[in-house]
C-alpha cells in the first residue's frame, strides 16, 4: 500500500523583485538597457513589450525605483489626472491592451510631451491588435520608442527556475534544473506554470523537487515537443 498523499496547501508568495533578482540574458539585455539609460531616452516614451510572465512588471518598477515614477494600472487611467501624472517627471502605465481608455491614454501622451516627461508602457500585444479607434493614439503609440522582452533560451529557462523556486523558499539543485530547462516549454508563462505544478507535486509526495518528481509532472503535459524524449526518473538528482 503506497504512502499517502498531503493536500499542498496554496501559500501566498514574496515574489522578490529587486535589482539583484533581475536576470539579464539575451532575451532581455536590450530592453533592460534602454530602460536604464533613464532619462536619457530617444523619446518621451517607451513601449515594454513582452509575453505574461516575462519580467514586465519587474522591470518597470526597477524603472520607478531609479526614476521615482508614478506606477498606474491600464485600467485606471481615466481616474486619473493626466497633467498631474506628467508632472511627476516619469509614470509607468502597466498592462496595456484592448479596452483601453484610448481618450485618457491619448491626454497622458500629449501632457507628457508637454512636461517632457517619460512614459514607460508596457503591453502583452503590440498597439497593431487592440482595435483602436482614436487615429491621433495610433499616431503617437507609432512614435514610441519600442523594446522587446524575447522568449527565453534553456540558459535563462534554468535562472528563471531558480528564482522562482527561491520565491517559494524552495531550493532545488541546478542539475534538476538544467533537467526540466531543456525539456519544458519554453516560455515564461510556462515556468510560472511549471514551478506550480513541481512544489504542490513535491509537497504531495512529501519529496524534494527531484528529477523523478521532475519527469513525472513533465510526463503529465509540462514537456516541450521539441525537448529531450527521455524522462526516465533514474538518477535521483
Amino acid at each position: 500500500m503506497s504512502e499517502a498523499r498531503q493536500l499542498p496547501l496554496e501559500l501566498p508568495l514574496a515574489e522578490r523583485r529587486g535589482r539583484e533578482d533581475w536576470i539579464v540574458s539575451a532575451a532581455n539585455a536590450e530592453a533592460t538597457a534602454l530602460v536604464e539609460r533613464w532619462p536619457d531616452w530617444p523619446g518621451e516614451v517607451v513601449f515594454l513589450l513582452g509575453p505574461e510572465g516575462s519580467g514586465k512588471s519587474h522591470l518597470a518598477r526597477l524603472f520607478a525605483e531609479t526614476s521615482g515614477a508614478i506606477v498606474i494600472a491600464a485600467a485606471d487611467l481615466a481616474s486619473h489626472d493626466p497633467t498631474a501624472l506628467a508632472a511627476a517627471g516619469a509614470v509607468v502605465v502597466e498592462d496595456l491592451g484592448p479596452g483601453v481608455a484610448e481618450a485618457a491614454l491619448f491626454h497622458l501622451l500629449n501632457a507628457a510631451r508637454q512636461a517632457d516627461a517619460r512614459l514607460l508602457l508596457t503591453a502583452a500585444t503590440p498597439p497593431v491588435a487592440w482595435g483602436l479607434g482614436l487615429a491621433d493614439l495610433v499616431s503617437r503609440l507609432r512614435a514610441a520608442t519600442p523594446v522587446a522582452l524575447a522568449e527565453p533560451d534553456d540558459a535563462l529557462l534554468q535562472a528563471l527556475l531558480a528564482k522562482l523556486f527561491a520565491d517559494r523558499q524552495t531550493l532545488v539543485d541546478p542539475a534538476v534544473l538544467a533537467f526540466v530547462a531543456r525539456r519544458m516549454e519554453r516560455s515564461f508563462a510556462a515556468a510560472h506554470d511549471l514551478v506550480a505544478a513541481l512544489d504542490r507535486e513535491a509537497l504531495a509526495a512529501k519529496s524534494p523537487v527531484t528529477r523523478a518528481v521532475a519527469a513525472r509532472v513533465l510526463a503529465a503535459g509540462f514537456g516541450r515537443a521539441d525537448g529531450d524524449a527521455d524522462l526516465d526518473e533514474s538518477g535521483d538528482a
